[in-house]
This record gives structure tokens, C-alpha cells and sequence, in this order.
């Protein structure tokens, strides 16, 4: 499976981005997915993950409320709505696909990431 995210960019805090994620293959719905960000000098840390059917999700509880993430397996597609942006929301963010649904499950596959920056 191969992930490409889309979507980044600079937004003024308390704007809105909608990331993607395109991903190869035909067995895109037999992976859960997940959302993954780092920020320069931070670890990697979960953002938001999907069922493969997409009718679990989880979120971090730091997102919580402004984030949503979806899925259209008919497009092969994961996405994630990001609300009421804030300066810490930046860093690199990275789709993610595993066979296991959770924020802690082994993921094996990953997008090479794109950039969200958001100024106060």
C-alpha cells in the first residue's frame, strides 16, 4: 500500500484545513487508517484513527472536538477535517494504514507526510 498525503499549508490560527490521504491498491478497506503528527523536536504523536468500515474512530483528547476523520473506500481516500487551528496543531502529519484499528496498534504502512503550519 502506498500513501500520499495532500492538503497542508499555512492557515492563521482558528482557521480550517482539510488534509487527504490517496492511497494504491485495492484493498484499501481492509486496513484501518490512521493520523499521525511531529512537530520539530518532538516525537511522533497519534492524532486520529478510523475503523476499516469507518464507524469507530478515536481521537487524542488534544484534538478532540475540532478534528475529524473520514474515509470513502470507494476513493480510496482518508481525510481529516482540522477546526479552530491552534500554533501547536504544527508539524508534519502522516497518513497511516494497519490491519489492527487503535491509536497504539502496529501501523504499517506510511505517507511521507505534509506540512501544516498555523500562525498566531
Amino acid at each position: 500500500v502506498q500513501l500520499v498525503e495532500s492538503g497542508g499549508g499555512l492557515v492563521q490560527a482558528g482557521g480550517s484545513l482539510r488534509l487527504s490521504c490517496a492511497a494504491s491498491g485495492r484493498t484499501f478497506s481492509s486496513y484501518a487508517m490512521g493520523w499521525f503528527r511531529q512537530a520539530p523536536g518532538k516525537e511522533r504523536e497519534f492524532v486520529a484513527a478510523i475503523s476499516r468500515s469507518g464507524i469507530s474512530t478515536l481521537y487524542a483528547d488534544s484534538v478532540k472536538g475540532r478534528f475529524t476523520i473520514s474515509r470513502d473506500n470507494a476513493k480510496n481516500t482518508v481525510y481529516l477535517q482540522m477546526n479552530s487551528l491552534k500554533a501547536e496543531d504544527t508539524a508534519l502529519y502522516y497518513c497511516a494504514a494497519g490491519r489492527v484499528f487503535g491509536a497504539k496498534a502496529p501501523y504499517d504502512y506510511w505517507g511521507q507526510g505534509t506540512q501544516v503550519t498555523v500562525s498566531s
